[in-house]
């Protein structure tokens, strides 16, 4: 699947919203991509995570899981992991922590994460600590967009599906285009 093909996607669900939003990093971006209506539609989030898998596939990595962290990573995880044949859990927030709480980790296990959208990594990162502090081995963060087109440092090898690079400010430098509209935070981190 061409990188192209992936936005298009995301643009024919409605999915790639233009104005003021502020990232689950706390950067502000004229661009927000809002990946629950492409996993609205099944055959759309199928279309995606089957390439991601393949993707994976062709790296050649060995691994015998898929860890993601809830929320946004649930989705993807499970369908990426149902066409790599192996099985899917997730990591959720416990005190602030990624925690696995419902699930134990295999002894020696080797996990690939799968996320849905990086931007600075944040997720991902948070995410290897929680399954390394297990004894597990992260091998590889997947996902299927990567907001950093490779700029985002995760730890590991990344493995997007396409890169699409757009803008993002410290609230404190914001150009004036995006200072006069209100700024939406559209993302799941820090819910109550």
């Amino acid at each position: 699947m061409e990188q192209h093909e992936v936005i298009d996607v995301f643009r024919q669900s409605g999915a790639l919203l233009e104005g003021h939003f502020i990232l689950s990093s706390g950067l502000h971006s004229p661009v927000f991509l809002q990946k629950a209506r492409v996993f609205m539609y099944p055959d759309r989030t199928e279309l995606l995570c089957k390439a991601l898998a393949a993707k994976v596939r062709a790296s050649g990595l060995e691994f015998d899981i898929v860890i993601s962290p809830a929320l946004g990573g649930l989705i993807p995880g499970y369908e990426t992991a149902r066409h790599l044949g192996v099985p899917a859990l997730w990591v959720e927030r416990e005190g602030g922590v990624f925690r696995l709480r419902r699930f134990d980790l295999p002894e020696n296990a080797r996990v690939l994460v799968v996320e849905d959208i990086i931007s600075t990594g944040l997720s991902s990162r948070e995410t290897i600590e929680a399954i390394q502090a297990l004894g597990g081995t992260v091998v590889a963060v997947a996902c299927l967009i990567d907001r950093s087109a490779g700029e985002a440092d995760v730890g590991v090898p990344l493995i997007a599906l396409a890169d699409y690079k757009v803008p993002a400010y410290p609230v404190d430098d914001l150009p004036p285009e995006l200072k006069s509209i209100p700024a939406v935070k559209p993302g799941s981190r820090n819910l109550s």
